[in-house]
């Protein structure tokens, strides 16, 4: 969630909270907008005059309204990290499969939370190009995830956790793409990330079947 002070930070100055109190009026009034109104219906002085500033403070923070969309990922980013460190700081026992569906669970809550400005926003990161240019950050997390379990033994050694990484990062997205057809979720999504997350782990071959080359 975007702050206007750093926890552990010595207090901003007025000037500088002012500032910062700016920038969360045009980013929230933004998402607001979007949700409303759809992304590409709202014009910058749509926001500004939601947040009651004028439009020079919005380019004071913002180069194009894109980049809103893209403060909206980095937001999300910093959501799910906080999300795994507390997790990890409880010291949850957990083994790479159980790692994986909580990160599944995790990206399904925050999703399902908010699922009207969920399906607004994400259209607005595919019309904004973000998909392409931004780095895939949810691959690095379960990538990670699957370089500790080959790490321990609970995959096998010859397994790209890099490449496993970006499948399951696609399937995520795939999955909630398609969900974000509907106005409302059709069905609880952190049951369909884990059965698909199943699949992935579990391959579709019968046991002892040999893959082609």
């Amino acid at each position: 969630m975007m702050t206007t002070e750093a926890a552990g930070q010595a207090p901003l100055g007025r000037r500088e909270r002012h500032k910062r109190a700016a920038k969360l009026r045009l980013y929230t009034s933004a998402l607001e907008l979007f949700t409303e109104r759809g992304y590409e219906k709202t014009t910058v002085e749509d926001i500004t005059e939601r947040a009651d500033v004028g439009r020079g403070t919005f380019f004071n923070h913002f180069r194009r309204k894109e980049d809103l969309v893209s403060l909206w990922g980095e937001q999300r980013r910093d959501h799910l990290n906080e999300h795994l460190a507390r997790s990890r700081a409880a010291q949850r026992p957990a083994g790479v499969v159980e790692e994986l569906e909580y990160c599944m669970r995790a990206l399904a809550a925050m999703n399902e939370t908010e699922w009207a400005r969920t399906r607004t926003m994400l259209l607005a990161w595919v019309k904004a190009g973000r998909p392409v240019l931004e780095e895939p950050h949810a691959a690095d997390i379960f990538a990670d995830i699957v370089a500790t379990g080959i790490e321990h033994g609970e995959i096998a050694p010859d397994v790209d956790a890099r490449r496993v990484g970006n499948l399951l990062r696609d399937a995520y997205l795939g999955t909630l793409y398609r969900w974000a057809q509907f106005e409302e979720p059709p069905g609880p999504l952190a049951d369909e990330l884990i059965a698909i997350l199943s699949v992935i782990l579990r391959g579709i071959l019968p046991a002892g079947r040999v893959s082609p080359a």
